[in-house]
């Protein structure tokens, strides 16, 4: 099991550079035809491994047990306050 940390949540149109490339990564996995301006998108990095994020589409969840479950599929544990800070983010 890995431990992923809230890099941060970002509006698509503020998101750093740096991930960029792993939004789009993720956004091709998932068939996501779009990435508006104002997507909210939470990134995760993956503790003790090296340009390794969690890319999280916000409005893709309807609850925070989504969430959950994907970040267990992912095997990532994350702690509590991260969750709280997601499900805060939720619409």
């Amino acid at each position: 099991m890995f431990i992923a940390n809230l890099s941060g949540i970002f509006l698509y149109k503020d998101l750093p550079k740096q991930y960029q490339r792993f939004v789009q990564f993720k956004a091709s996995i998932e068939k996501r035809e779009e990435i508006k301006p104002d997507d909210a998108i939470a990134v995760l990095d993956i503790v003790g491994v090296p340009e390794t994020h969690h890319i999280l589409f916000l409005d893709q969840y309807k609850d925070i047990e989504e969430v959950k479950a994907e970040l267990k599929e992912a095997e990532a544990k994350v702690n509590y306050t991260t969750l709280k800070i997601i499900k805060n983010h939720l619409k």
